[in-house]
């Protein structure tokens, strides 16, 4: 019997204690659920706030973003207003409305500037099946930069067959572009561009802009011209070995226009003794400046200071010389040129109450220069001959010819002047 009631009380304690296991289990489960529960409520408050500031914001941004629009819209009003005013000749009413459109906004006109310009596109619109460019030789026009220019100028004459136009414009403008005009009248304008003064500098500039302008910087009747104003007579009917007229005009021996020739010559010299010491005997390096311009008209000007060449340039600008400029002609002879210049000798005499300059003689000037490269050619005259005739006003002449010594005749080594080249008075013709 008491093993009966000791497995029954046995028995009993098992099933008090499951019943405390099961207790706790659900006692777990529910904190769970509330935890659970308390967790996701609290996200949805969060959420809910978020979505009310992120809605705020969006709605204060939107405030923001109008209140500027309307200014502008005001702004913007205004000036136009102004534009009208301005257009129909009241200045000081316009200016009222410029001021009031300026205080509202500031940058009102680079903004209505950068509305009302053209956007450019980066796409070139394709040209038409007749005007593509032929590309039979399939090769980049990088690789064809490289060719000289006997092959470049073929390549190019070929591939613009067929075409109306001498050039495509890369962005619309919304105006007629300079390769829709003819191509006689864009020569015309090329004759201008060079000049009687021969700015052939600027038509190699122009050339180098695209395939249709290198063409017409090749137009071999404006290099004709270029070549029959300085060679004249000599220049000849036909290039010759010259294979074209472009060709002489940069291999065949000639001046520069657009500069002058300038040499600087130094020397020493002894000065006086001191008035108290007799033993000091001082020296002195005397320096000055030969400076030599041509005209492709046979005009030649040539002046001697001791002042820089950049302060006594001016006085070479003109054809019309002033003293102390001299002028005279050239004439071109295979590689050499020579220089006939004239200058006069003055003195001031009296007669009566005036005073007046009156003549006492003429120099004439015989020089004669070989046309050398120096980095560039054509750029460096050399000394060959040197001698003047004087003729004074009692009939007496003489001659003298100078000796060609290096310190004293130093090469003349051309610099150009941009002020010579910058205005056009006459075409080429």
């Amino acid at each position: 019997m008491s093993n009966l009631f000791d497995d029954y009380g046995e028995s009993d304690d098992m099933s008090g204690t499951s019943a405390n296991s099961d207790l706790n289990k659900n006692e777990k489960q529910n904190d769970e659920l509330l935890y659970f529960r308390e967790k996701w409520q609290n996200e949805l408050s969060l959420r809910t706030q978020e979505e009310k500031g992120t809605h705020s914001k969006q709605s204060f941004h939107t405030r923001t973003e109008q209140e500027p629009n309307d200014a502008e819209t005001k702004a913007r009003q205004l000036f136009f207003k102004g534009i009208e005013l301005e257009k129909s000749g009241k200045i000081y009413e316009a200016l009222q409305y410029y001021r009031r459109a300026i205080q509202i906004e500031p940058d009102i006109e680079m903004k209505l500037y950068n509305k009302t310009k053209p956007k450019y596109t980066e796409e070139v619109s394709e040209p038409p099946h007749n005007e593509r460019l032929d590309e039979d030789d399939g090769r980049s026009s990088e690789e064809s930069d490289e060719d000289n220019e006997e092959e470049l100028l073929p390549r190019i004459q070929r591939k613009h067959q067929g075409r109306t136009s001498l050039c495509l414009p890369k962005f619309d403008r919304g105006t007629i572009h300079i390769g829709q005009l003819p191509v006689e009248i864009l020569l015309y304008i090329l004759r201008w561009v060079v000049s009687e003064e021969l700015d052939l500098r600027s038509l190699e500039a122009f050339s180098t802009v695209c395939r249709g302008f290198y063409l017409c910087g090749r137009d071999p009747e404006i290099w004709r011209l270029a070549c029959l104003r300085i060679w004249k007579f000599n220049c000849g009917s036909s290039p010759g070995e010259y294979k074209s007229w472009r060709s002489m005009y940069i291999e065949r021996p000639r001046v520069l226009f657009d500069g002058c020739y300038i040499s600087r010559t130094s020397y020493i010299r002894n000065g006086e003794n001191a008035f108290q010491d007799q033993f000091y005997r001082p020296w002195y390096l005397v320096a000055y400046y030969r400076l030599l311009r041509f005209f492709p008209d046979g005009t030649v000007l040539m002046l001697t200071s001791t002042e820089e060449p950049a302060q006594c340039i001016s006085s070479m600008k003109a054809k019309s010389a002033r003293y102390p400029v001299m002028s005279g002609y050239y004439r071109l002879k295979g590689d050499s040129v020579s220089l006939v210049v004239h200058r006069q000798d003055t003195k001031m005499v009296s007669q009566g109450l005036k005073k007046a300059q009156k003549e006492i003689s003429t120099q004439t000037h015989h020089m004669e220069f070989l046309i050398k490269p120096r980095r560039r050619k054509h750029t460096q005259l050399v000394w060959d001959r040197h001698s003047v005739f004087v003729k004074s006003k009692n009939g007496d002449e003489s001659t003298c010819n100078f000796e060609l010594m290096d310190n004293r005749y130093p090469p003349l080594i051309f610099s150009r002047v941009k002020s010579f080249s910058a205005v056009s008075e006459s075409p080429l013709v």
